[in-house]
């Protein structure tokens, strides 16, 4: 028994060996590989690296950040000329008046687009006060497309330059534009524009309310004239009604009315003229915390990084082609055949990408 159980000790002692030696050996193998092929894997790099600094450095269009942080001074309350209309029951406003501007869907809308559109700005490649359709579509060239087509290609333009972050009850701006002046210019239109949108619709709905209250004092003056006049002939009418309870109770009863009715036309009156100021008031709707300023530096392409992933890369393009020369050169016929096969089936897949004019050419 212990004959048999020493054998099995020895016969497990056998098999890890070989499996360390059989690991020993693919491990050599696959340095001896990388060894064997270390010229490929040294040029593939550093050629994908070389034509990825021409690209960051002279093809590639640099790309400038320009932030700014703002937030609104009407952000969480009504307007005043709201606050009116609401005390007489009308309901001028909507459900976003009641909280927050939402900044984020204005300012990525296609209507504020288009008013962008209609800006002028500097650049140094299409000169000074330049529309911003002609800087974001057709440049220095004729335009040659439908009006239609120009005007949805600058929309989308407008709206890829912004990206807005809202931070509690501030709001973080960031405008990418391919100069750094121009994206400053760019960022402080925009604040222009979204204080300019905010103050109209005030303004607007401030107006709304002046109808509304001008229109309640034309019909309350004239319940209060009807009121008065009814009252006036009830006097007429009775000279004595001391001792007629009766008559005394319709008499308060009228002059009740004609109290309240006087009540409501002053307070209209007053309210026309706080609704007349409020239409006519300038103020910064939109508070500016840091303003735009010219950056120093581009953000896009990051020149190290690309560099970097493209040197990782090409090391492992270089190992891979690498292994498989190894594998073409060490192979059978058999080998050959499939690694053929397999080259046949990859260019075959590629064809089926290119148009079928670029073929017949």
């Amino acid at each position: 028994i212990n004959s048999i159980k020493s054998s099995f000790k020895l016969f497990d002692y056998f098999k890890n060996y070989q499996y360390f030696e059989e690991e020993s050996a693919s491990l050599i193998d696959i340095l001896i590989t990388l060894a064997k092929h270390l010229k490929i894997i040294i040029i593939i790099p550093t050629v994908i690296c070389i034509i990825t600094i021409i690209h960051v450095q002279f093809i590639a269009n640099p790309v400038y950040e320009s932030t700014a942080k703002i937030f609104s001074s009407k952000s969480e309350n009504l307007s005043q000329a709201t606050n009116i209309a609401a005390k007489f029951g009308l309901n001028l406003s909507d459900n976003q008046s009641e909280h927050q501007w939402m900044y984020p869907d204005i300012v990525k809308s296609r209507t504020f687009a288009r008013t962008m559109l209609k800006r002028k700005f500097d650049t140094i490649k299409y000169g000074p006060q330049r529309p911003l359709i002609q800087i974001l579509t057709y440049g220095n060239q004729k335009p040659t497309e439908d009006h239609d087509i120009i005007n949805k290609t600058g929309v989308n333009g407008v709206i890829g330059m912004i990206d807005i972050q809202e931070d509690g009850s501030i709001y973080n701006i960031t405008i990418s534009a391919p100069e750094p002046v121009f994206a400053r210019d760019f960022a402080i239109a925009l604040i222009e524009e979204l204080d300019a949108h905010q103050r109209d619709y005030n303004k607007t709905k401030a107006s709304e309310t002046r109808q509304f209250i001008e229109e309640r004092i034309i019909d309350t003056e004239k319940e209060l004239k009807e009121a008065e006049e009814a009252l006036k002939n009830f006097r007429d009418r009775n000279r004595r009604i001391g001792n007629s309870p009766a008559l005394l109770l319709e008499e308060q009863r009228l002059a009740r009315e004609v109290v309240v009715l006087t009540s409501v036309f002053t307070t209209l009156k007053q309210q026309l003229e706080t609704t007349k100021i409020e239409e006519v008031k300038e103020s910064d709707y939109v508070v500016v915390l840091d303003p735009p300023e010219a950056p120093l530096q581009r953000s896009k392409p990051n020149k190290r990084r690309m560099v970097i992933l493209a040197g990782f890369l090409g090391i492992g393009l270089g190992m891979v082609i690498g292994f498989v020369k190894n594998y073409a050169e060490n192979s059978d016929q058999d080998g050959q055949d499939k690694l053929s096969k397999v080259k046949s089936l990859v260019v075959e897949s590629l064809a089926g990408f290119i148009p079928r004019r670029f073929k017949n050419k």
